[in-house]
């Protein structure tokens, strides 16, 4: 099981997490033949944060999510119709801290075909796959920098496709492939 082997990842350098809006996200990975995929989302053009990113499926906490686990699964069939009953449940990665003020606990789920996908179409403009082998592999996590509020950042993305990842979502597969590299 997933968990609490390693230190959270801070996209922004900073210290102690109070100032951090918490949230959470599916890290749906789905058992396809020949081989396992990840669940990405496009988002909408329009939406305030990370407009036509491609992201996890997930949000912030609510007052009722008991747990980030219960945010994961409402934000998700909410976004893109997968129902909780359709995922295993397998752990959570370390706390990934945004920059633009994010503490995210990603929450890794196996998600078994077949299932129908009903997208919040004011929130995901599209979802699609990307092969789990592409995404684990180290010479697919291209570092790149940019200057963003004032200072230099470094960030992973990973093309594929017309998609680019990078940011939280990138930096979040990171942190599972290396999770996966230890077993």
């Amino acid at each position: 099981m997933l968990g609490d082997a390693t230190e959270p990842v801070r996209e922004d350098g900073s210290g102690p997490d109070d100032h951090y809006r918490p949230a959470a996200v599916l890290v749906p990975v789905v058992a396809r033949q020949p081989g396992l995929t990840v669940l990405l989302t496009k988002r909408t053009d329009h939406l305030h944060h990370h407009p036509g990113q491609i992201s996890f499926p997930g949000g912030r906490v609510e007052a009722h999510d008991v747990t980030p686990v219960m945010t994961a699964l409402r934000e998700t069939e909410e976004e893109i119709g997968l129902e909780p009953d359709r995922v295993e449940l397998l752990g959570e990665l370390p706390d990934y801290f945004t920059g633009t003020g994010f503490r995210v606990t990603p929450v890794v789920g196996l998600v078994h075909p077949p299932f129908e996908l009903a997208l919040d179409t004011f929130e995901v403009a599209e979802a699609f796959e990307v092969p789990l082998s592409f995404l684990l592999d180290p010479a697919n996590h291209k570092r790149h920098r940019m200057e963003y509020r004032g200072r230099m950042r470094e960030y992973t993305a990973m093309p594929w496709n017309d998609y680019y990842i990078w940011g939280a979502t990138a930096g979040m597969l990171v942190s599972l492939s290396r999770f996966l590299g230890r077993l």
